[in-house]
């Protein structure tokens, strides 16, 4: 008997696909603007100084590679709540608020599913649309019902009318999926405003918001980014949150994330931890350590945040100059108000409102690579070939 013979094959991941291809290409004027990483001006994906010089003194002074607990290294989690949710939080003065360390951001969201799955039976959760596609996989890989609010309509403009509108129809007691800042995949962040207006809403219909904070410091600042974030914790009596390293801290291949818990008491938070402790040891039992030291290390420094702090600013500031030169740069073309919103988005993505047609077009014509729905990684742009880039764009949309 063979037992895999009914096995089909599924389809590779898009965004690996193109990666491959990619590299494939020996064209030496490519564009990688689909894999979502921070590039430099030579095209690198650098780590970080501050990472590095906290990796020597790791080297150094590091006795042993034995197990961490189940909720990780104790001093990564408070740090990370600090960062999150500010140092001054009420909810860490009161014992209200705790972290999961989790293997990436990805892993904080899987824990997120598996304990609404088994912990909070029968609630569906609502996802926006569009959002990054992974978002979808796990939580129905973990069971739940998946749904979706307008956020970006066909025009590629921000539906917050839409948005609000349907979650005021969610069930009551359902899980909404929010993005903190620098929208992925489309680069569209709410206004203060239009999170206040939300706010309002998943407290009326008694929502459970799941918080996905990926890109801090890639939007407008590391505290300004976090307005949202503690908003909500401050307004709310519980909220989850999903917190990732891997691109503030350049951490991605170390795996590096937290699932946060903000409860209305210190004992029920131990209640949700201890839970939360009995699926991850089903899940990946102990979290990896290296990328969390990295970041404990970081935070608990003065000297090292300062250092950090000042890297991800010039990240942030990089990431700012390639949406607003690409916009300028296609203004010889006639094209600089079709594509104003790139200049006005946040973070690394953006949808560009190519058509899958004009992506085509670029990648067998240009050699300029991004996915299939038009989102494209500004952060992977060459800042010192941007008129090629918007040349290729303005071929593409005669």
């Amino acid at each position: 008997m063979r037992h895999f013979d009914a096995i089909t094959r599924v389809p590779g991941d898009p965004i690996l696909g193109l990666m491959e291809a990619f590299a494939r290409d020996d064209n030496p004027a490519k564009f990688d603007l689909g894999v979502g990483v921070f590039k430099d001006a030579q095209g690198l994906t650098p780590v970080p100084a501050a990472v590095k010089q906290a990796e020597q003194r790791l080297v150094e002074r590091q006795l042993s590679k034995s197990y961490v607990g189940g909720h990780g290294d104790a001093a990564f989690g408070r740090l990370i709540c600090e960062l999150v949710l500010g140092s001054a939080s009420p909810l860490l003065v009161q014992q209200r608020a705790g972290a999961t360390q989790t293997p990436g951001g990805t892993g904080a969201l899987r824990l997120a599913a598996e304990f609404a799955g088994h912990c909070l039976p029968g609630r569906g959760i609502w996802l926006s649309d569009p959002t990054w596609p992974i978002h979808q996989t796990i939580f129905a890989g973990a069971g739940l019902k998946v749904s979706h609010y307008p956020y970006v309509g066909a025009d590629n403009r921000l539906d917050v009318a839409g948005m609000l509108a349907t979650l005021e129809t969610v069930p009551q007691g359902d899980i909404v999926l929010l993005h903190a800042c620098c929208h992925n995949p489309t680069g569209f962040d709410l206004s203060q405003d239009d999170w206040r207006a939300v706010l309002e809403v998943v407290r009326r219909r008694s929502l459970l918001p799941l918080i996905d904070f990926a890109y801090q410091g890639f939007g407008d600042g590391l505290e300004e980014d976090a307005w949202a974030v503690r908003l909500f914790a401050a307004e709310l009596p519980e909220l989850l949150i999903t917190s990732s390293c891997s691109k503030n801290f350049g951490l991605y291949r170390e795996r590096t994330g937290a699932l946060l818990v903000c409860s209305h008491d210190a004992q029920k938070l131990l209640d949700v931890r201890s839970q939360l402790a009995f699926l991850a040891r089903n899940l990946w039992s102990t979290p990896p350590d290296h990328g969390a030291a990295v970041v404990a290390e970081i935070l608990g420094d003065p000297q090292l945040k300062s250092l950090w702090i000042d890297e991800v600013e010039a990240m942030r500031q990089r990431i700012a100059r390639l949406r607003s030169g690409l916009v300028e740069a296609l203004a010889p073309h006639g094209l600089s108000q079709r594509f104003a919103h790139i200049a006005a988005q946040r973070g690394m993505f953006s949808y560009t409102g190519l058509s899958p047609e004009q992506v085509a077009a670029l990648r067998e014509r240009h050699s300029v690579y991004l996915v299939n729905t038009g989102r494209a990684n500004v952060a992977g742009a060459d800042e010192a070939r941007l008129d090629v880039l918007a040349a290729a764009i303005a071929d593409v949309c005669r």
